[in-house]
């Protein structure tokens, strides 16, 4: 497994992976809150800007950790579910739209932190590259991407330090691409550093 100092280092080595990219003028989108860091070493490395995703996880029921689904912030918001963990552990529908709600006013608490009331940058036409600090099952980045494609990028790339070699190949069935740098398994609420 590749250990990294910290975020900024990770950032860094990403943004080395994601140099061929510059010319198309990307736009960073990082999730909040270890994205971020991550996210502003590649939009400085890459002279691009930098927006946030508003996404929450929807943990199952007695673990938070494991993602049921994720709930993602838009004109109209979107929840994606891990329909394998649903069926699984049999997590009601009930469950998921209670905790849908908890987690949309999550994101509009976040929206004020972050944006102070400033729209979220156009990425229409353009190459959005999304940023995580790390990824275990993916149904936060996988909202994220449905997210993004809704906004007409040209191109959406999918980045970050480490994430399981399993998630990464359901990722490049909806990403076009994904830059990851270890694909060591990863412990469920492990990051990259």
């Amino acid at each position: 497994m590749m250990i990294f100092e910290d975020r900024q280092e990770a950032g860094r080595l990403l943004a080395e992976k994601l140099e061929k990219f510059r010319d198309e003028h990307p736009v960073i989108l990082a999730l909040p809150r270890g994205g971020l860091s991550v996210g502003l070493e590649i939009a400085k490395a890459l002279d691009a800007p930098l927006d946030v995703v508003l996404v929450r996880k929807i943990g199952m029921p007695g673990h938070k950790e494991l993602a049921a689904g994720a709930i993602v912030d838009g004109d109209e918001p979107e929840l994606v579910l891990n329909e394998e963990i649903v069926r699984l552990y049999n997590i009601p529908a009930r469950y998921l739209e209670d905790r849908k709600k908890q987690q949309l006013a999550e994101i509009e608490r976040r929206r004020k932190l972050y944006l102070e009331g400033r729209p979220p940058l156009s990425v229409e036409g353009k190459t959005a590259i999304i940023v995580d600090d790390g990824i275990a099952t993916g149904s936060t980045m996988r909202a994220a991407v449905h997210a993004i494609k809704r906004r007409k990028p040209k191109r959406v790339v999918v980045a970050v330090p480490i994430a399981p070699a399993e998630t990464i190949k359901k990722l490049t069935q909806e990403a076009d691409e994904v830059v990851c740098l270890d694909t060591e398994v990863v412990p469920e609420n492990r990051t990259c550093c």
